[in-house]
């Protein structure tokens, strides 16, 4: 190990830090309640990645957005529904790879994700930590 990787594990606890090396992943929220972002900020951008707010679908719908690695939608959005956002997303050329994630407090949110052709979803209330996990591994699956 150089000395600068000695000191830098030393800094980490000697456990070196992997995202430091890496380009920041980003994530695109959309969700109207700003509570929900305020927080989902905060678990994402201390888990390393970085985070685009959507109020509504609007933007999604006409691509006013910074291509991200990972959309996480809202089923219940301002006038729109978020499984219809999920169609059109799988449905584009350039976002259909892109990992769609649907959240929900909806007891059918699994059947529904599935049929928009999500790749996965999570319920509310969520635990942070399963949450996390199920992002990276759809983030960072081939890494």
């Amino acid at each position: 190990m150089k000395r600068n990787d000695l000191s830098m594990a030393q800094q980490d606890g000697g456990v070196q830090n992997k995202s430091a090396k890496k380009i920041k992943k980003k994530i695109l929220i959309a969700d109207d309640d700003p509570g929900i972002q305020d927080i989902l900020t905060i678990i994402f951008e201390r888990a390393g990645f970085e985070v685009e707010i959507k109020k509504n679908g609007e933007d999604l719908l006409n691509n006013k957005f910074t291509m991200p690695d990972l959309f996480l939608v809202d089923k219940q959005l301002s006038g729109y529904n978020g499984l219809d956002i999920c169609r059109y997303l799988k449905s584009q050329r350039h976002t259909k790879n892109i990992p769609v994630i649907m959240i929900s407090a909806s007891p059918d949110i699994g059947r529904s994700s599935r049929e928009a052709g999500a790749d996965a979803y999570i319920e509310k209330p969520f635990e942070i930590t399963n949450l996390v996990d199920l992002v990276n591994s759809y983030v960072y699956h081939n890494e």
